[in-house]
């Protein structure tokens, strides 16, 4: 899937997803999003425990959507924009979402590895994730409002549940650019690696998932990212049934009887 700009790897249990084209600081055109399904689809027949997603090259993670003329997408919607039509925007950000949503959906943690610059949708795909590892020199800008347009991809949402209405109007109706030490203090990613570590901090985070129980990662994970929708009582009871449901489900086994021995648990697969 190199050709088309997205490429999976696989390093024991951990999935990794390169966005593969530097030359326009991996910015997403119509290729990217159709390879980026495919490997979505691919994650879901055989599920890692951890994904972590990056950008190929040094400079960006992503630039967000592509509108140079030459990506078909851009020519569809402009279409419609001149002819006052709003089929083929709802076509074109239906396709943006569904793909973006199926990623996120995974049932397993997903992290961004922040390699460099994270501009416009690729600051919204970052936000999005469950974790994020920054490079110390990159920055992040939700720089839509510049081309008269708006977050598009799930990000405004995801950043204001992060980093609250306030943080969220500054970054999303200023467009400015924030380092990513400024980025630590908002709550808008975990961690600032050391130049050109940020991929290096992110595999050692998922291999540190990537040792626990699956089915209590996954569990867990559920109950976070549901919390925010929920009400305390609903979260709570949430909480309840999947701890309960894990227990019976005897991962725990393993876990206890190789803590009780000084061994290193060797969980089965899910």
């Amino acid at each position: 899937m190199k050709d088309a700009g997205v490429r999976l790897e696989r390093e024991g249990n951990i999935a990794v997803i390169v966005l593969d084209r530097p030359e326009r600081k991996n910015a997403m055109n119509r290729h990217m999003w159709g390879a980026l399904f495919d490997v979505v689809a691919e994650l879901k027949r055989d599920l890692p425990y951890v994904v972590v997603i990056t950008g190929a090259g040094g400079g960006a993670f992503c630039a967000g959507m592509d509108v140079n003329p030459d990506n078909p997408q851009i020519k569809d919607v402009m279409d419609g924009v001149l002819n006052n039509e709003r089929p083929p925007v709802e076509a074109l950000i239906s396709r943006l979402r569904e793909v973006t949503d199926c990623l996120v959906s995974l049932e397993v943690p997903i992290i961004a590895a922040l390699n460099g610059d994270a501009y416009g949708g690729g600051a919204e795909l970052a936000m999005r994730c469950d974790m994020r590892v920054i490079d110390c020199r990159a920055s992040i800008c939700f720089s839509e409002v510049r081309l008269g347009l708006m977050p598009d991809w799930g990000g405004g949402v995801a950043l204001t549940r992060l980093a609250g209405p306030g943080i969220a109007a500054e970054l999303i109706l200023t467009g400015r650019s924030i380092s990513a030490e400024r980025a630590l203090q908002h709550g808008l990613v975990n961690r600032v690696s050391a130049a050109g570590n940020a991929w290096i901090e992110a595999m050692e985070m998922a291999e540190a998932i990537a040792a626990n129980g699956p089915m209590a990662v996954r569990s867990a994970l559920e109950v976070i990212r549901r919390t925010p929708e929920l009400t305390n009582r609903d979260a709570l009871a949430l909480e309840y049934e999947k701890a309960v449901s894990l227990i019976v489900a005897g991962e725990c086994v393993h876990g206890i009887t190789a803590f009780m021995t000084g061994e290193k648990p060797k969980f089965p697969k899910p």
